[in-house]
């Protein structure tokens, strides 16, 4: 199984926001995931899935 990963734009979509708003994320620790390729940031699919599931409250993600 191969692993999905959301550019910074996809990431705002993702969650109805700007870019800038993902960066700061991304700077002050609260969004997992971001790795960096280049002068890309990538984000883990699956990462942000477990995090949307432990935002949720639900354990069993």
């Amino acid at each position: 199984m191969s692993k999905r990963y959301l550019k910074t734009s996809e990431v705002a979509e993702r969650y109805r926001t700007a870019e800038s708003t993902v960066r700061y994320w991304r700077h002050i620790g609260y969004i997992p995931g971001g790795v960096k390729r280049g002068r890309r940031v990538l984000y883990d699919e699956t990462i942000l899935d477990r995090w949307d599931a432990e935002q949720a409250g639900d354990e069993a993600a």
